[in-house]
């Protein structure tokens, strides 16, 4: 902190540009410019800050410009940036050093940076300039791309590389027919080999977007507007709308103009200090010419930026360029590439692995001796992205062969000691395993501080074992205990509180929590109790006393999908199917107008069904004989089987039929992690038995057991259990297996990874489960023998039971009900059907009539919304009030009430009445079901360390009766903040 008596000259950075790349230069420069010797001026021609241009394409499905902002105009102003939104600088004066503005600014820099980025190639094509054709590059873009869309029936995006891909995504989610068309011979040509790229195309034709590869645009046909596309073979292609995306050119006029070097093919030549031919100019980002090369991507911006943030506050650091590996899900597919993934065949040796099944590509390059991994690319499972990438940046020999990079042998599993600090941990956030580190040695010592220290586990949520696991590990390294708790709720690992339940024959929540715990619970161990509790004593999940520990899943035994839509899975042990079922899902799924889908696991998938539509959609199918595939939980999910002797030549045993007799036995099982089986009825593996939790492979002799494989995120082959035993003999050793896993595994951990860290491996299991080491054999059958003895399909006990269905219901004080996407008012404005606003100040809000709200807390009532029955205990439901949903929490265990907005604010989607409640340190709180971002009940603020918030209502109970205090529901868009100082003295 400077003292007000001490003077230091500020000298003024102006920087060109408030892109990604220019806000990140900011970012840098608050956090290591402490003693603020530098005033920093960015100038922003867009309307708006700088937003997540990556993200751009979820602007289709949320439509709210917010959740893209990087930082807000007061993010600027606490930290004494000048901003000039909607202005750009349309001429620099080196001589002078100024820069001037279209709006008439001038202002003097010390140092100036250009952050101008780039702007989209549109090739010279007859028709270009049509109405109905767009780029894809800014908001005002895609609002152009919204409004036009009504009037088209499909679209063409020109470029298949990583942008037009987005695009073509967005034209799916506008609900067009799309095309993409490259003129290369392959798609993301830069990234893929033909073959790579071949997966991709069937990936996402199978999509429903059809892709056109060696094609030249020779011109976009129309009078008024696109009516078509002609290209250079003569073909012809009917569209409405064309979107280019064929790749991008550096913005350089400002420099091309005051006389800096540029490149043969543009671009500001910078060196390793990213110093222009002026001393006094700086470039980074897509402007930027580094050594010959432009990087068309975020990551090389963002080292640029923070290299010169460091040099202009006293670090020394050079650009030496950047890696272009890259994860990305394009269209819902994983595509990945990493290091040198081309090389010729002399210089290296090159991997692959196919499975055009799954729709899987992994290509690898290693040396020439097979000692060193360059690089690769990964199409449609990019799991082990990080690993490889951190291998081959480490430069250290493979630790195995070669090939069991490909096909998951042991040798692939490094621990997370071997990562490099550089190893990406966690993409969503972009956090490396040094980031993570350095905060656990900076003081943080649990779970929960880390994700909101670095952001690392806070995304998608894939990487919190690995994030978990270098916590655990820098703390032993420092000598400290350990801690295996489960939460802070309770003292004990999940192994500790499944001996606790079995030897002490606990039944309930709120009975361990008692004897056992603290607080009210929460997300975590909430589920992994009632998991606990289902695998001992396998009561019905949906009774009153386990309903609300369930994850949404489990709670309304469906998957939920986007949209807060859920998916219908009924169960076909073995694949094997009669047409009077094949028939019946056709009826259901023309009847409730679903989307339906094969799966790998020989079942068929209806997807699109709302909460309150799914005990009717089960009813149907129970009654055509049907019941619940468990899709929903953590257990058996398919026991696969190819067709065996009774129609394959070469079968030798009957797969089907044993294949649905281990599905029967086990259906219902709750796990640790989803199970999968496979019976393959001879050697040829057609029901790929070797990548399952447990497969089967017929022989003369009878069947060998495999156990511990995994086809899903970290592909592993199984290994051999026993080989050669009759059926019986089979299902004996999967129970004791399944059993053991059950009751040693830690939550959320397959049985590949689980294999991983227990002590013996495959060599301990065997001696376990066939040999009977630990003497437990006959306990692990009888608590087997429990399960199978009191299996109850779940779906059929809620539709025969009115009580159960009730809290399907989507509202709680209405029979009506709403589509969970959005409303369109009379006046034609799109808005969520939640009318809340976490962001509208109260002066400024405009209501649906045209006038100012101006609140008054007189006008506040208290409305009834339900009886005390209507919503469960310890859990949530919605009520309808005009245009908003929300949602009301009785939170029994602390003898409580909450109500809140039921939309959450990242996803836009009314699902939070479906989430956990739980306490943090004494606060309580929901857990979105979407996510596990957490919420306050009381102040409606996040507590996983995000800005949104959530609206927060009073409530009060009047006997049987629950009433929330609301002003009249046209006026219900309020910040909760506010709201919160309107309410004060009003006791909930």
């Amino acid at each position: 902190m400077i003292s007000p008596s001490t003077h230091i000259e500020r000298k003024t950075i102006v920087v060109v540009g408030n892109g990604m790349v220019g806000h990140r230069f900011c970012e840098n420069m608050i956090e290591r410019d402490q003693q603020r010797r530098y005033h920093l001026v960015t100038f922003c021609e867009e309307p708006r800050a700088a937003y997540d241009r990556v993200g751009l394409s979820k602007y289709f499905i949320h439509r709210d410009v917010q959740q893209l902002m990087l930082a807000d105009p007061e993010w600027y102003a606490q930290n004494q940036i000048e901003l000039h939104i909607g202005d750009r600088v349309d001429r620099i004066d080196r001589f002078n050093q100024t820069v001037h503005s279209r709006l008439g600014r001038t202002l003097h820099y010390d140092l100036l940076v250009l952050a101008t980025g780039s702007s989209p190639f549109v090739p010279p094509t007859p028709g270009v300039d049509l109405p109905g054709c767009f780029v894809y590059r800014t908001i005002e873009d895609l609002d152009g791309m919204l409004a036009w869309a009504p009037t088209a029936r499909s679209a063409a995006v020109i470029g298949g590389g990583l942008l037009g891909l987005e695009a073509a995504k967005a034209v799916l989610d506008m609900g067009l027919e799309s095309h993409v068309i490259e003129f290369a011979p392959r798609l993301m040509p830069r990234q893929l080999d033909e073959r790579g790229s071949q997966i991709l195309v069937n990936k996402i034709e199978s999509q429903g977007t059809r892709v056109h590869l060696n094609k030249s645009t020779r011109k976009i046909v129309g009078d008024d507007r696109v009516t078509g596309m002609e290209f250079a073979d003569g073909q012809k292609l009917d569209v409405e709308m064309v979107v280019v995306s064929a790749g991008i050119r550096p913005r350089d006029e400002l420099a091309r103009d005051c006389g800096l070097d540029l490149g043969p093919r543009g671009g500001v030549v910078v060196n390793d200090w990213l110093l222009t031919s002026d001393p006094q100019i700086h470039a980074i980002g897509e402007v930027a010419l580094h050594r010959g090369m432009i990087y068309g991507l975020v990551a090389p911006g963002y080292e640029m930026a923070d290299v010169l943030a460091a040099n202009l506050t006293g670090d020394q650091r050079e650009f030496h360029g950047a890696d272009l590996s890259t994860k990305l899900k394009l269209m819902g597919v994983d595509v990945a590439s990493f290091g040198q993934y081309e090389a010729d065949a002399d210089v290296a040796k090159s991997l692959t692995f196919e499975d055009p099944v799954a729709g899987v590509y992994k290509k690898l390059l290693v040396t020439s001796d097979g000692r060193h991994l360059l690089g690769g690319m990964l199409v449609g499972d990019a799991s082990d992205f990080t690993r490889l990438l951190s291998l081959s940046r480490s430069g250290k020999p493979l630790p195995g062969r070669p090939a069991d990079l490909l096909t998951g042998g042991s040798a692939t599993a490094p621990a997370a000691a071997e990562l490099a600090d550089d190893c990406q941990i966690c993409s969503c956030n972009n956090v490396t395993k040094g980031a993570v580190c350095q905060a656990i040695r900076g003081g943080i010592s649990n779970l929960n501080e880390l994700k909101k220290c670095t952001k690392a586990g806070t995304g998608c949520g894939g990487c919190v074992p690995l994030v978990l696991d270098l916590l655990n590990q820098e703390l032993l390294t420092a000598g400290h205990v350990v801690d295996r708790s489960l939460c802070e709720h309770f003292p004990f690992s999940r192994q500790d509180l499944f001996q606790i339940a079995k030897v002490k024959r606990i039944r309930t929540f709120a009975q361990l929590l008692s004897s056992h715990g603290q607080g009210a619970g929460c997300e975590i161990c909430k589920p992994t109790i009632a998991s606990i509790l289902a695998s001992l004593w396998n009561e019905q999940i949906l009774e009153p006393k386990h309903a609300t520990l369930q994850d949404t899943n489990d709670r309304f035994l469906a998957n939920i999908q986007r949209g807060g839509l859920y998916s219908v899975v009924p169960r076909v042990p073995g694949g094997e199917i009669t047409p009077d079922k094949l028939i019946a899902l056709g009826t259901v799924a023309k009847k409730y107008g679903l989307y339906t889908k094969i799966t790998g696991g020989q079942r068929v998938d209806l997807f699109g069904a709302p909460v309150h539509e799914l005990p009717s959609i089960w009813g149907d199918l129970i009654d055509a004989g049907f019941e619940s595939g468990h899709a929903y939980g953590k257990s058996l999910r398919t026991v696969k089987s190819c067709v065996g002797t009774t129609w394959c030549r070469y079968g030798v045993g009957d797969s089907v039929g044993f294949a649905i007799r281990i599905e029967n036995r086990y259906k219902g099982l709750r796990s640790p992690h989803k199970l999968k089986g496979a019976v393959s009825g001879c050697t040829r593996e057609c029901a790929e038995a070797q990548s399952k939790d447990f497969g089967l492979i017929a022989t003369e002799r009878g069947y060998n057991l495999y156990v511990c494989g995994n086809g899903g995120t970290k592909p592993r082959h199984a290994d051999l259990l026993v080989g050669d035993v009759d059926e019986d003999t089979c299902l004996k050793y999967i129970d004791r297996f399944l059993m053991y896993y059950v009751t040693t595994a830690d939550r959320l951990t397959r049985t590949s990874v689980w294999l991983g860290k227990l002590d013996g491996g495959i060599e301990h299991l065997r001696k376990v489960i066939v040999h009977d080491k630990l003497g437990i054999a006959a306990d692990l059958e009888e608590m087997m023998q429990r399960v199978v003895d009191t299996y109850a399909c779940e779906w059929k006990e809620v539709v025969n039971d009115p009580e159960k269905r009730r809290f399907f219901q989507q509202f709680v004080n209405s029979k009506q009900t709403e589509p969970d996407i959005e409303i369109v008012s009379e006046r034609g404005q799109s808005r969520p059907a939640d009318w809340n606003s976490d962001s509208i100040p109260l002066t400024q809000l405009t209501l649906p009539d045209g006038s100012q709200y101006s609140p008054s807390k007189e006008e506040h009532t208290w409305v009834r919304v339900g009886k005390v029955t209507d919503f469960p205990e310890d859990g949530g439901s919605t009520i309808r009030y005009g245009y908003a949903q929300i949602a009301v929490f009785n939170f029994r265990s602390r003898g409580e009430w909450y109500a809140t907005t039921n939309m959450c604010p990242h996803k836009r989607e009314f699902v939070l009445s479906r989430g956990i409640l739980g306490d943090s340190q004494g606060e309580p709180k929901v857990a979105c079901p979407l996510h596990k971002k957490t919420f306050s009940l009381k102040t409606g603020s996040c507590l996983t360390g995000d800005t949104c918030s959530i609206a927060t209502y009073p409530v009060k109970i009047d006997g049987d009766d629950v009433l929330l205090w609301l002003p009249p529901p046209g006026r219900l868009a309020v910040a909760p903040a506010v709201e919160q100082r309107r309410c004060e003295g009003i006791t909930a």
